[in-house]
């Protein structure tokens, strides 16, 4: 990271304490590399950041940003946006079958960091009792089992204390007899007759691997692929994902995948969104009824909704591309605006011709008296926004960004065409 250009120092973090809200092991860490862009944009960089991380072999690597993934850990588990969780009881098959889903979607445009969840192998020590032979040695199984959970892994018999200070007493083996596989074999057992045995007479013991962590949801065991988007939108990319899956990959009895991630959140709240702005227009319509005691009236304001729309659409266009969620929420805030516009120009409209001006004189006369405040409404507003556009690169600024831009390109689209269309409209509703 630091041969980039844009890379002046990195800082790194091993493992997070057991009661850390996000616990994880010395097997994990976490790289911060903060990165001041200059010829080229934020998505460049990342994908040649990606590109050199994918030269370090036995890692999973996943690139984003610190607040992404605690949201991300806090979706589906893991720190990318789309989590793959297959579950199942064999851990070698979830495994093989995660390895595989990992090969059917990685040609998918748009995936990036694409990872399965890795199953590392320890060594273990087993000691196994031999039942036919402890009975012969008249040596009951509990017996057998606190001896070596004392004998090896200690147990706390007392305290002792030292001026204002106390220490726990714990009673084990001295090192040298438990710290070899081969001292174990010859640790010495008591019998019930006074007689010393060593351990390998009642008990298999060897050295076998065992996986270092076994993740489970819900009680049932899992294994998770993750991956994170760029460049596409997120809900595009899950649907792809899905059909290449559903196409390609047949599951074993008892198994099964789910998708998790941020695109579950962002369904969730794209539906809410269409209600609320269906919501809103119908209250924003009734307050205009309310206040014109007109239908068409209100309906001519009303007509400022899509003229605000078209600069939101065409900047998210141009920009990213992406329809998200902060955009979304942008294209709602819209809809206040462009009413307030309408509205001056249609109550101004009203008051002439209460006193007594013709339509052509209301309609120039009316638009030049509300020329003023509405530029310098829609300029002030424009200027307070133009920080969060620029500033779009820089950590932080993921929602209020896109949400700006929307508002930004409703707001010079809805200023210039509502100068022009809400007279057209008046005049020939009018005439």
């Amino acid at each position: 990271m630091l041969e980039m250009p844009e890379v002046n120092q990195t800082s790194r973090r091993t493992g997070r304490a057991e009661l850390d809200e996000h616990a994880q092991g010395v097997n994990a860490s976490e790289v911060d590399v903060p990165f001041t862009l200059t010829d080229r944009d934020k998505e460049a960089f990342m994908e040649e950041a990606r590109n050199k991380l994918a030269m370090v072999r036995g890692a999973s690597i996943t690139l984003g940003q610190p607040i992404a993934h605690r949201i991300d850990h806090m979706l589906s588990g893991t720190r990318a946006n789309i989590a793959i969780k297959i579950f199942g009881t064999d851990l070698n098959q979830l495994f093989t079958l995660g390895n595989r889903i990992k090969g059917e979607i990685e040609g998918i445009s748009g995936l990036a960091d694409l990872n399965v969840e890795q199953q590392i192998e320890v060594q273990q020590l087993r000691i196994i009792p031999n039942r036919i032979m402890l009975a012969k040695y008249g040596i009951r199984l509990g017996d057998f089992m606190d001896f070596i959970d004392v004998a090896f892994a200690g147990e706390k018999v007392g305290q002792v204390f030292e001026s204002q200070r106390s220490f726990d007493l714990v009673v084990r083996y001295n090192e040298e007899y438990r710290n070899t596989a081969e001292a174990i074999k010859n640790a010495l057992l008591d019998t019930p007759d006074g007689q010393k045995i060593p351990l390998y007479y009642v008990a298999d013991i060897g050295v076998s691997g065992s996986p270092y962590t076994i993740a489970r949801e819900n009680v049932q065991r899992k294994i998770v692929v993750s991956a994170n988007v760029a460049g596409r939108d997120l809900r595009t990319v899950v649907n792809d994902i899905q059909a290449t899956v559903d196409a390609t990959i047949r599951l074993p009895e008892n198994y099964r995948i789910e998708y998790g991630g941020q695109f579950e959140s962002e369904e969730r709240a794209t539906q809410l969104l269409l209600l609320t702005s269906l919501g809103a227009i119908a209250i924003i319509f009734f307050l205009l009824y309310m206040e014109f005691n007109n239908f068409q009236l209100a309906s001519i304001v009303l007509l400022n909704l899509p003229l605000a729309l078209i600069g939101g659409v065409f900047i998210v266009y141009f920009t990213s591309g992406i329809v998200s969620i902060a955009s979304t929420i942008g294209f709602i805030s819209l809809f206040g605006i462009a009413a307030r516009n309408g509205i001056l120009l249609v109550s101004r409209y009203q008051v002439l011709q209460q006193e007594g001006k013709n339509l052509q004189e209301t309609i120039i006369e009316g638009s030049l008296d509300r020329l003023n405040p509405i530029l310098m409404t829609a300029l002030t507003t424009s200027l307070a926004l133009i920080p969060l556009v620029i500033a779009g690169e820089k950590a932080g600024n993921e929602i209020q960004s896109p949400m700006a831009m929307v508002i930004l390109g409703g707001l010079i689209s809805s200023t210039f065409l509502n100068l022009i269309v809400v007279p057209a409209i008046f005049k020939w509703k009018n005439s």
